[in-house]
C-alpha cells in the first residue's frame, strides 16, 4: 500500500489484529525481507512494516537526511497510522533509529517492548588501512570536481563513486550517498543505551561482519533491561539466516503461545 508522509510517497504494509508491531528494515534493504517474519507475528498482532524514504517502493527525501530525520519521519508514520503504543523491531540501521526513538522523552507513542537484530548505532574506530583508503577516495574526489576534470570527462566522478566505498554506498544514488555518509557519521554515546527503558531483546548472528557481535554484547551491558540471544550459523540476516529459531527466541520473549 502507499501513503503520502511528510510529502513523500511511502509503501508499507499491515497483516494482523491485535496489539501493535512496527518493524523498521536496514540500510540498503527494504520491508521485503520481513516478510516471512510478517506473516509468522500476523497470526498474534497487527503488524506494520514499510520502506523508509529512499529505500524498496518509498520516495526518496528531496535532501540528504540524517538519523533524525528518519526518525521524525517514522514518527509521522505512526501519527498518520493512528499507532499510540507499539512493540518495536528493528534490524541495523532499523535498529539504530530505534535506539534514537527511545531516547524522546515527548515521543507521542508508547514503546512497549524492543526487538533489536544485529541492530547499528556503535561505531569502531578505523584502522590505519582504512584512514588511508578514506583519503585516497576524499583525494579522488576532488581531482575529479575539478572544473576541468569535469569538462574533459562528465560522468568519471559518478563512476569513481559508484566503484569506491562500502556496498550500501556504492549501490546507492547521489542523494543517498549523502545520507549514508551523514548517518555512519553520527555517534551514539553510551547514554542512548542506559536510557532506554523498555524490555529490550538483542538477537544477533554468531558470524555477523557488518555488525559483529560484540556491539550486541556492549548493548547488553549497557541497555538496563536487555538480554542477548546469539543465533548460530548466522550472519547479518539473522532473520533470515535461522528464521525458525529467530522466531521462537522473538516468541518466548513476548509470550506468545501456540
Amino acid at each position: 500500500m502507499n501513503i503520502i508522509i511528510d510529502n513523500i510517497k511511502t509503501n508499507y504494509v499491515v497483516e494482523g489484529e491485535g496489539e501493535t508491531i512496527l518493524m523498521l528494515h536496514g540500510w540498503g534493504s527494504n520491508l521485503m525481507p520481513f516478510q516471512p517474519l510478517i506473516k509468522h507475528l500476523s497470526n498474534y498482532y497487527k503488524v506494520y512494516a514499510l520502506d523508509l524514504p529512499g529505500f524498496g517502493q518509498s520516495e526518496e527525501p528531496n535532501t540528504p537526511w540524517c538519523v533524525d530525520d528518519f526518525v521524525h519521519f517514522i514518527i509521522s508514520f505512526t501519527k498518520q497510522m493512528g499507532i499510540t503504543d507499539a512493540i518495536l523491531i528493528g534490524h541495523s540501521f532499523g535498529g539504530e533509529c530505534i535506539i534514537k526513538l527511545a531516547n524522546i522523552p515527548t515521543l507521542p507513542f508508547q514503546i512497549n517492548k524492543i526487538i533489536l537484530m544485529g541492530s547499528a548505532g556503535i561505531r569502531h574506530p578505523k584502522t590505519m588501512k582504512q584512514k588511508m583508503k578514506i583519503r585516497m577516495f576524499k583525494l579522488g574526489k576532488w581531482f575529479l570536481k575539478l572544473k576541468p576534470i569535469q569538462l574533459l570527462y562528465p560522468d568519471a566522478l559518478e563512476q569513481f563513486q559508484s566503484k569506491s566505498g562500502s556496498a550500501d554506498y556504492r549501490l546507492a544514488t547521489p542523494l543517498m550517498r549523502q545520507s549514508f555518509v551523514k548517518v555512519i557519521n553520527e555517534i551514539l554515546d553510551e547514554s542512548y543505551f542506559t536510557n532506554i527503558k523498555p524490555s529490550t531483546l538483542l538477537i544477533w548472528g554468531e558470524n555477523d561482519t557488518a555488525t559483529p557481535l560484540c556491539d550486541g554484547q556492549y548493548m547488553e551491558k549497557t541497555i538496563p533491561d536487555a538480554g542477548l540471544v546469539t543465533i548460530k550459523n548466522a550472519g547479518h540476516y539473522v532473520f533470515l539466516d535461522q528464521a525458525f529459531t529467530v522466531h521462537k527466541v522473538i516468541d518466548s520473549f513476548l509470550n506468545i503461545k501456540e
